[in-house]
């Protein structure tokens, strides 16, 4: 291989490297309960602001994400599900991590005042500041409830998205944070469980490992049935209808069944199969949501 192709083979892999930092998937997660809560408050939002928000909310998250692999880099190697990373295998130093996140969050929160609104804005920073400081350096590795109180901040992005069109807060856009709030410690523990062995020998004191697994996959059961009630409540204050009464029982009654068969009928792989239901679920709910909105603003 010529030294021209190495070059270019060497910045293909960096280029990757720097693009798996900002977590691409769990920020296309979030950027898709923004952009629903933007499109929620009842008015049409202008394109211009759905584009500069989603890129801000986007860089923003994607600056929060390379901050982990940063301040999780000695952790991510005692792990199976992330010792490649790119910072812990140190294929991208830290110094260089720390800019390029620095550089999405100052770019991202930017173009949030600029084009946005100074609200959102503070409110995307101070999510960062939840997951990449308060729950990551502290709350991780303080206590078993860490994903519990740390949720809020992922919880935030439908919030961020109805502030970016509307200016202000709204009790339905606090409806849509209650959801994902209440979706996530189920969603996380499957996973934990799945990765308990994991989480022990990087001294994380994830729930499996403090509590056990038979007393997390009941959680997970007990949090799924919160979920269920707690995904009524658009449809109880007005603001969704019967479209998304029925699509939510349905995604809810199959979360539950996952937990029933993760509680009481467990293979070796229902707590990976769980939790990746459970992001197909926060997905399609949240387009159920828009679906139903939509269609009833249309007639």
């Amino acid at each position: 291989m010529t030294k021209g192709a190495l070059l270019s083979r060497s910045r293909g892999l960096a280029w990757r490297d720097y693009f798996a930092l900002t977590k691409p998937k769990v920020v296309a997660l979030i950027l898709l309960t923004a952009v629903v809560g933007m499109f929620l408050t009842g008015s049409l939002p202008t394109p211009g602001v759905v584009l500069a928000a989603t890129l801000g909310i986007g860089l923003m998250a994607g600056g929060a994400a390379a901050i982990n692999h940063v301040l999780d880099r000695r952790i991510d190697l005692k792990m199976a599900r992330t010792y490649h990373r790119p910072v812990a295998q140190g294929r991208v130093h830290t110094g260089a991590a720390l800019v390029f996140a620095f550089g999405l969050s100052g770019a991202g929160l930017g173009v949030l005042l600029l084009w946005v609104n100074a609200l959102t804005a503070w409110l995307t920073l101070a999510s960062l500041l939840g997951y990449a400081v308060v729950y990551t350096v502290f709350l991780k590795r303080a206590t078993p409830q860490n994903i519990v109180i740390g949720g809020l901040a992922g919880a935030m992005p439908p919030l961020l998205g109805w502030t970016a069109v509307t200016g202000q807060f709204d009790g339905h856009a606090c409806l849509l944070v209650m959801i994902i709030f209440t979706w996530t410690p189920p969603h996380f523990w499957a996973l934990a469980i799945h990765r308990r062995d994991d989480y022990a020998k990087a001294d994380i004191p994830m729930l499996p490992v403090t509590h056990g697994i038979e007393f997390t996959k009941t959680c997970v059961l007990l949090y799924t049935l919160l979920l269920t009630l707690v995904c009524l409540l658009p449809w109880v204050v007005g603001m969704s209808g019967v479209i998304y009464l029925l699509g939510s029982l349905g995604l809810n009654l199959r979360f539950m069944q996952w937990a029933c068969r993760l509680k009481f009928r467990p293979s070796p792989q229902t707590a990976l199969q769980c939790f990746r239901f459970s992001i197909s679920h926060l997905m399609w709910l949240f387009v159920l949501l828009l679906a139903d909105h939509w269609i009833v603003y249309a007639w």
